[in-house]
């Protein structure tokens, strides 16, 4: 079976691959996480953090954003402490701030989702790569919406965070048209 090389080293990698890498998302709370989960990524591999995804869960409250943005010094303190996740305290700062920064664009009436999704239009863009050289780092959609959530007062949410958060949320397909993945994502 055809995979896009970056997913082959190992199990977990394969399988998030397989079975979430860019299928649409369209749940907001789905979301949010994985915009989390992207920020936490800066300068470390994918695969750091998916190891450490179930307990990012626990340790962030299932990324509850109304528990998340109530955080204290002493929730912090046992954040920064927890060696199941990334140990960054702008990392876990940025995931507070985002958390509120969720809320209020939530209290505005605003789907998390929709605001997301009006950068590529609504649907996935298809692209049609052969080869890894071809995927960019960031595009202007991603550009954009780093540029319309920083606004917000998102933070770890620059343009090449977002196009990895609009590959894995099937804002943008990237998958080589040779795996496998590629036309069972188009479908969706």
């Amino acid at each position: 079976m055809k995979r896009c090389p970056w997913c082959e080293g190992f199990d977990l990698y394969r399988q998030y691959h397989d079975k979430e890498w860019g299928v649409p998302m369209r749940d907001d709370r789905a979301l949010f996480e994985l915009l989390i989960l992207e920020g936490a990524q800066a300068g470390l591999s994918w695969a750091t953090i998916l190891k450490k995804r179930e307990t990012y869960r626990q340790a962030f409250d299932q990324f509850d954003p109304g528990k998340m943005a109530l955080y204290k010094d002493k929730k912090v303190a046992a954040l920064l402490a927890d060696p199941g996740i990334v140990r960054n305290r702008l990392k876990v700062a940025a995931a507070i701030t985002n958390a509120k920064a969720y809320l209020a664009l939530i209290k505005e009436g605003q789907s998390f989702s929709d605001f997301l999704w009006h950068f590529v239009n609504g649907k996935t863009i298809q692209n049609k790569r052969t080869d890894l050289s071809e995927i960019p780092v960031t595009s202007p959609e991603s550009e954009a919406m780093s540029k319309a959530l920083l606004k917000l007062g998102f933070k770890f949410v620059g343009p090449s965070i977002c196009y990895a958060f609009m590959q894995a949320s099937g804002m943008v397909n990237d998958h080589l048209i040779a795996c496998h993945r590629y036309a069972e994502v188009k479908k969706h």
